[in-house]
């Protein structure tokens, strides 16, 4: 049943971020939802959701991207991953958490990113990925990271202390 949970939550979010946010976008930058959920997923339950999560979130990633197959799978995974490894770390319900885990995600998340099409041969403008891309997606991530990491709580608390 948390498998199903988990996926019904991926994918709603998946459709929001294809059908809804784009109507939102500012020059062609939208928030990455999923990339907030695997965040928050790696931190609120540990690492091995986060790569689950991360799995699965890069995987519907890139199959609507068009772009180079597996960069969002093999990104998200190591987010979540990173994450998760913070899991024990961290203060759970501090709201400040999901605001800066997501700004250092977002850039690991690009570097990562930029890494990969680099390493294929792909020329990669970096003054202008900073400048029009990375700093208006911060900006887009941070505002929606509280909603979505508040979500993620709130299934993984029912999660916690639902008696089967």
């Amino acid at each position: 049943m948390k498998t199903i949970v988990w996926i019904v939550v991926i994918c709603l979010l998946y459709i929001l971020q294809c059908a809804l946010i784009p109507l939102v976008t500012l020059n062609g930058i939208k928030p990455d939802l999923l990339l907030i959920t695997v965040l928050s997923t790696g931190l609120l339950v540990g690492k091995e959701k986060g790569v689950a999560v991360g799995f699965f979130a890069g995987l519907l990633a890139d199959l609507a991207s068009g772009g180079v197959f597996g960069s969002h799978t093999l990104s998200k995974m190591a987010i979540g991953y990173g994450a998760g490894m913070l899991e024990r770390k961290v203060f759970k319900e501090n709201i400040l958490l999901p605001l800066l885990a997501v700004m250092v995600a977002t850039v690991i998340h690009s570097v990562l990113m930029t890494g990969i099409l680099v390493f294929l041969g792909f020329r990669v403008e970096i003054i202008s990925l900073v400048m029009h891309n990375l700093l208006p997606l911060l900006a887009y991530n941070v505002i929606v990271a509280v909603p979505i990491h508040l979500i993620i709580y709130k299934i993984n608390y029912a999660e916690m202390y639902r008696t089967e």
